[in-house]
């Protein structure tokens, strides 16, 4: 019989949390993929959503399961079995004008939601001949891995992922 890996089992959770409230019409998905790498023997599952309402956040989940991860789970004895887990990373993207944002503001948001023990970054990209818009990125990084044992701590991230939705939007200004 088939044993599921712990990405298996932390991806079937996190998608059915995401698509329950989906359903529930709480939030739109609006893209998902999944990425198995050969040459590297990695997966990868990314999945995107907004809010309901016309939100200009899109929140995207990544899980990543690399060969050590993989390897430690299925052979426990020759690797640590703390390596045996994935990794999930968090980014929340939004297209804004030029020189509106506070980036300070959406800083405190990530930081009154998530904590100082996470890895909080932001990026801004933009086309330097078209000066309109810009796509800003903030992202979350956990700096460890999560294990199958903190597989329920995946749908109350969910809930945390929707409370920075719904708070940042207030502080950038609509387009």
């Amino acid at each position: 019989m088939f044993d599921p890996t712990a990405f298996e089992n932390m991806k079937v959770v996190l998608e059915g949390a995401v698509y329950d409230l989906d359903l529930n019409g709480e939030i739109i998905v609006i893209d998902r993929n999944e990425f198995i790498n050969t040459a590297k023997l990695s997966r990868k599952y990314e999945l995107s959503f907004k809010l309901q309402n016309p939100s200009p956040i899109t929140a995207s989940i990544i899980l990543e399961s690399k060969l050590e991860n993989l390897a430690a789970e299925l052979l426990p004895v020759s690797l640590s079995e703390k390596r045996a887990g994935c990794s999930i990373r968090l980014f929340f993207s939004f297209k804004h004008q030029e020189n509106i944002i506070d980036y300070e503001k959406i800083e405190k948001v990530l930081i009154e939601i998530w904590g100082t023990d996470r890895k909080i970054s932001q990026t801004v990209l933009f086309s330097p001949l078209q000066k309109k818009s810009i796509k800003s990125v903030a992202t979350i990084e956990f700096g460890r891995l999560v294990h199958e044992d903190q597989i329920d701590d995946l749908t109350s991230m969910i809930d945390f992922i929707i409370t920075t939705c719904d708070r940042l939007q207030y502080v950038i200004p609509r387009r």
